[in-house]
């Protein structure tokens, strides 16, 4: 239960919250919801005034439609032909008094019934405030359709009865397809209606955003809610609850974390005779714990092929993202190299200025804060399961990070700045970057999140990085010709951070290594940037060294040969100016055993000897050497 605990913490920590209208990037509204509310999203909205009576009611466009409604267990959990009305806001064919007459087709009993006596409870209840007995006013006089029809939202076909769904024949008498059709997705019966109260006197705040309007219900709510029993999430003698919240990754999401209404299969049957024996679970904890997942997952939440990966800490403080890169996970958008790379570059040197960029994350928590990462995914439409969960002291977590970025370490430039300029940072690649390194660009979601579910316990755990991803990232890396250059860029400055993990070399050159497979990395770069000088800039195509790449990691003496003779034209077309190149061949292949210069397959290694070799040529500056080609 430690997780529905958090969840359950995390929403005490936060209640100057509930109810406080946030937005995503894109614009996209959401909230921490208050207990006994759920969300919806409503087609159309009626203004009523304060005396009860009609006033006016529009449909309501697709990115107003989310509204916050009050909810019972019942509603919340309600399907098929169950009758079960939410206590505000319903489908037309609850709050509609003239439903029927208007050709309206109910299975059974009649659902405004149970709709209007629920609402009236309320009215009545010394909890009511004005607007709930405005509502309920005019609902009780029985002529919703009849006013939504004169108001022209509703339309009625040549016997008088609602339009089931739109067709053409209705044109000749009704002309254009009416706004209805197009926000509903079944016929005008499925439309879902809010309510509003106008006065002429002040703005009021709209009822499904108004703090009085939630704390109405939640206390008459409360007085119906009965059978105590001890709450395992708690410890504390509350009403429990066998129906628990759905909706938890968005507003169509029918998958639950907690049910127990499998009573003639095997979910507790052999060991149990009742859910509640299981587990017993206060409706308050359950409301709260699913309200505050929600919001968490709105706000920071990570959603990849409906897998969800969320990481918080209780109090609401911003926790940095165990799968994002270096570049986002710094509170700033500067990157650390620009200190670092100036000198000679060691993972104890990043780490400590990595450790600095933390401190900001660091001192806004408090000493006793903890790290939750929880990963929920849903293997059917109706169930949700937590696939991990860990709770971390704050300080485990953040040198984790530290130790993650300072390990699995190398120079990236395919992200771009505010100003989208291309920018160069020191650190770890993302966890879905490094699925695309691997994989490819169009790997699958369900591959993705696999990936990101296998990569976390690598960086908060420190375990070794599965030996598959590596290899699979190698071997693109080593095959340029097979993607295109910005392409291939990015898939060797992963792969690098991913070798590097295991083999805990330095970034910038190490001149005094004499590794095999290192030495003839560099080889390789040092031939790259050669031909590359020698073509200029305005050739484009990939240089002799770049196409047998994937051949050299293979065949490494015989595939050099090949190279090395095909730079001697490039080399006599340089004259004098190759001759700090040529003259680094020597000294690095003089390096190279003689009883290592064969034909064994290279490692991983060679490419992080290549890539800090031809990082290294293209940032002299003496030398003149760019890559772009030749700068005069």
């Amino acid at each position: 239960m430690s997780w529905l605990l958090n969840l359950y913490e995390t929403y005490e920590a936060n209640l100057d919250r509930v109810g406080e209208i946030e937005r995503k990037h894109n614009t996209q509204e959401f909230t921490l919801l208050p207990i006994s509310h759920t969300t919806q999203n409503a087609h159309i909205e009626i203004l009523v005034t304060e005396d009860g009576e009609f006033h006016s009611a529009r449909v309501i466009d697709k990115d107003d439609a989310s509204t916050l409604i009050p909810c019972t267990e019942e509603s919340a959990s309600r399907a098929g032909s169950k009758i079960a009305p939410y206590p505000l806001h319903d489908k037309l064919s609850y709050v509609a008094g003239d439903f029927v007459a208007y050709g309206g087709k109910i299975k059974k009993e009649e659902p405004f019934t149970y709709y209007i006596q629920q609402l009236k409870d309320w009215a009545n209840s010394p909890y009511a405030i004005q607007k709930v007995k405005s509502i309920y006013t005019y609902l009780s006089k029985r002529q919703l359709i009849k006013d939504l029809v004169e108001e022209k939202i509703l339309w009625l076909d040549e016997e008088g009865k609602l339009i089931e769904k739109w067709d053409k024949k209705y044109e000749s008498f009704i002309g254009d397809k009416p706004s209805i059709f197009s926000v509903v997705a079944g016929g005008q019966e499925s439309a879902f209606i809010r309510f509003n109260v106008h006065s002429s006197n002040e703005i009021l705040t709209h009822v499904w955003k108004d703090q009085d309007m939630y704390k109405s219900f939640i206390q008459f709510y409360n007085d119906l809610l009965s059978d105590n029993d001890l709450c395992f999430v708690t410890g504390k003698s509350l009403p429990s609850t066998e129906r628990h919240a759905n909706k938890i990754r968005n507003a169509a999401d029918k998958a639950k974390l907690i049910s127990a209404n499998d009573t003639s299969g095997f979910t507790y049957r052999g060991r149990f005779n009742k859910s509640n024996e299981v587990a017993s679970i206060s409706y308050e904890a359950s409301q709260k714990a699913h309200n505050a997942l929600k919001w968490l997952i709105n706000r920071q939440g990570k959603i990849v092929d409906q897998r969800v990966f969320l990481v918080w800490e209780n109090n609401g403080q911003r926790i940095p993202d165990p799968t994002a890169d270096a570049y986002d996970t710094f509170p700033s958008s500067s990157s650390v190299d620009t200190k670092v790379e100036k000198r000679s570059f060691t993972n104890q040197e990043f780490a400590n200025e990595f450790a600095k960029a933390l401190d900001g994350y660091r001192n806004k928590l408090s000493s006793k804060a903890n790290v939750n990462i929880l990963i929920v995914d849903s293997a059917t439409t109706g169930r949700l399961a937590v696939l991990y969960y860990r709770n971390m002291d704050k300080e485990l977590y953040l040198n984790r990070l530290i130790k993650w970025h300072s390990t699995c370490v190398w120079m990236h430039r395919y992200r771009k700045n505010n100003n989208n300029e291309y920018v160069e940072f020191l650190g770890a690649p993302s966890s879905k970057d490094i699925a695309f390194a691997a994989y490819g660009p169009k790997a699958s979601d369900k591959i993705v999140k696999g990936l990101m579910e296998r990569m976390l316990p690598c960086v908060i755990d420190d375990r070794n990085i599965p030996l598959d991803i590596v290899r699979s990232a190698l071997l693109r890396a080593s095959n340029p010709v097979s993607m295109e250059r910005w392409e291939w860029e990015k898939t060797l400055s992963v792969a690098c951070s991913l070798i590097n993990k295991r083999e805990g070399y330095r970034v910038t050159l190490d001149t005094k290594n004499n590794d095999r497979d290192y030495l003839f990395g560099r080889l390789l770069a040092i031939a790259d940037v050669l031909e590359r000088q020698a073509l200029g800039r305005e050739e484009t195509r990939a240089s002799n060294a770049i196409r047998y790449m994937n051949s050299f990691s293979k065949h490494p003496a015989r595939t050099w040969k090949t190279i090395q003779d095909s730079l001697q034209p490039y080399q006599a077309r340089l004259g004098t100016k190759a001759n700090y190149l040529s003259s680094l061949i020597d000294e690095v292949a003089s390096r190279i055993k003689i009883e290592d210069f064969n034909n064994r397959s290279l490692s991983g290694k060679y490419l992080l000897g290549f890539y800090s070799q031809r990082h290294e040529l293209y940032q002299k500056k003496d030398k003149k050497v760019s890559n772009e080609g030749v700068t005069n």
